[in-house]
């Protein structure tokens, strides 16, 4: 995946980096690096989640969203505080960092981690902070814009399909009614699935998104986006 890919070379730097221009024992130099792997991590974890939640993949992914903007703001702060050059988007410098990662091969999977590294090493590996700092910004925006596009891809996916777990509901739900005689086990959630009132066909409960019920859960109809009915729950 290539936002891990991304992410994997922001932390592998900014251990360095912390390494070589801060206090190791720091609190700063203690958040960054906690950041940087904290937005490595929940992607490979978001990954491993997919197969089973896609509630919980989407969760993950932003919460490396999170982790990296964070990062992002640190090192904005490190050259500000040190009264150092920040790159415009349109400096040689940051357009030769970017120019990498549009010329990036699309199938990396025969590459190690130190070759991939190895690509942006003539920024990474320099004695000047100023370079090393505002090469990982750029690197931390690229990745957060691939990240970006998973989050969209996710909630509507989401949105349109439902996690594995509501999927499996819905089935057992529909299984149960196909036997009318079978006694509800009142212990079990899934015996409590609302019809949808517009359509008749069962219904999966999903978290708001946005709006002023963001977070809140819902009953929402299997159908949709064919059809839009939704249980308070």
């Amino acid at each position: 995946m290539r936002s891990f890919q991304t992410a994997t070379i922001i932390y592998d730097a900014t251990y360095w980096f912390c390494e070589r221009f801060l206090d190791p024992r720091s609190r700063m130099s203690d958040q960054m690096v906690q950041a940087a792997r904290s937005g490595r991590q929940n992607i490979a974890e978001g990954s491993r989640a997919s197969a089973t939640s896609s509630q919980t993949e989407l969760r993950l992914v932003n919460v490396a969203r999170s982790s990296l903007e964070e990062l992002l703001l640190d090192y904005e702060d490190f050259l500000r505080h040190r009264r150092l050059k920040l790159w415009a988007l349109n400096d040689p410098e940051a357009l030769a960092v970017r120019r990498v990662g549009q010329q990036y091969p699309s199938d990396t999977s025969d590459q190690t981690d130190a070759q991939r590294y190895g690509l942006y090493s003539q920024w990474l590996d320099q004695e000047d902070p100023v370079i090393r700092a505002n090469t990982l910004i750029c690197l931390i925006n690229q990745a957060n814009y691939l990240l970006d596009k998973q989050i969209a891809a996710l909630e509507t996916q989401f949105v349109e399909e439902g996690g594995y777990s509501e999927q499996l509901a819905a089935a057992r739900l529909a299984e149960r009614n196909r036997h009318k005689n079978h006694p509800p086990d009142r212990s079990d959630p899934t015996d409590h699935i609302p019809p949808c009132p517009q359509c008749g066909k069962p219904m999966v409960l999903r978290t708001a998104q946005k709006g002023a019920n963001i977070g809140k859960p819902f009953w929402g109809c299997t159908r949709y986006p064919e059809c839009k009915g939704v249980v308070d729950v």
